[in-house]
């Protein structure tokens, strides 16, 4: 066994050992699992059904729910840059969140393992519990745009999370903040996009969409806010890619049957895919045109 040394480094209890040639060190204060809460995170995983597939489902969505609230995190950050003005900053914190988005995506690969046979076994247990009820995805809508507040009925029990939607629901959305950051620059932003219930979903406008073309027609001049554009709409780009998997991940696993909180199901997750957050900046591209080229028939060979 190897030998234990201990020693008290600024007054905290040190331990070293050696093990395969490597020094290895530890301490009383912080370890790990106390960091990271392992013992309390490894123990969440509690299943109602007592059938051994129901753990990859709890695995799965938890999992899920970790990446979402890291996404809210990040993006309070962005917004943040955007009220401030500090468009480089918000960047690198855009890109995180695309790649954890990416990630995101690839977990339904996982849940689409579990067969029909597989989730039948512990489906009837799960009652009426149903990742519609998911508060941190309600409020990931709420901050990129989606706002409804009928949706927020379902947390009426949940005193906290419901004040919480409804603080989210009545704030302005990514999408609104950047919209301002318009105005502030200078371009034609319509007062009705800037002062408005902010608990409304937002309706598109030919200003927006003109404002936005300028943008794209002349990025050297904007070029912070034509990058800007381009990671929002990578936003929209992957979470809808995100929602078409789990779409087809639910029919791969139970078909058109509804869902257990009794939505259509498929074809509730079907209807989503029609909505956009910021539908100017789709909208305008089908605007863009290419320079005419006079000397097109010229081969530069």
């Amino acid at each position: 066994m190897a030998e234990i040394k201990s020693s008290k480094i600024d007054g905290i209890e040190t331990f070293s050992t050696e093990i395969d040639g490597e020094k290895i060190e530890w301490d009383t204060e912080l370890t790990y699992n106390s960091h990271l809460q392992t013992k309390r995170l490894l123990s969440s995983q509690v299943g109602v059904s007592g059938e051994p597939d129901e753990t990859l489902f709890i695995v799965v969505h938890q999992t899920m729910e970790l990446w979402i609230k890291l996404c809210l995190h990040e993006l309070r950050i962005a917004i943040k840059c955007i009220q401030d003005d500090q468009l480089s900053r918000s960047f690198k914190t855009f890109d995180r969140i695309a790649s954890i988005q990416r990630h995101m995506i690839q977990s339904w690969e996982i849940l689409a393992t579990l067969t029909p046979h597989d989730f039948l076994t512990f489906r009837g247990y799960l009652r009426k519990a149903s990742g519609f009820q998911s508060h941190q995805y309600r409020e990931l809508e709420f901050m990129l745009g989606n706002k409804n507040k009928d949706l927020i009925a379902v947390h009426q029990n949940e005193k906290e999370i419901h004040n919480a939607l409804t603080k989210i629901l009545n704030e302005p959305s990514l999408y609104d903040e950047a919209l301002r950051l318009l105005a502030k620059k200078g371009f034609e932003i319509p007062s009705a996009a800037l002062k408005r219930d902010w608990s409304k979903k937002y309706q598109a406008s030919p200003e927006i969409e003109r404002a936005w073309k300028i943008i794209y027609e002349d990025t050297e001049k904007y070029w912070e806010l034509y990058m800007l554009a381009e990671r929002i709409t990578s936003l929209e780009y992957y979470f809808q890619e995100w929602r078409f998997k789990h779409m087809k991940t639910v029919s791969r696993v139970i078909g058109h049957s509804p869902g257990t909180a009794g939505s259509s199901g498929v074809e509730y997750l079907r209807k989503a895919l029609n909505i956009s957050f910021f539908p100017e900046l789709w909208s305008m591209r089908t605007k863009l045109s290419a320079e005419r080229q006079e000397n097109f028939n010229e081969c530069p060979l």
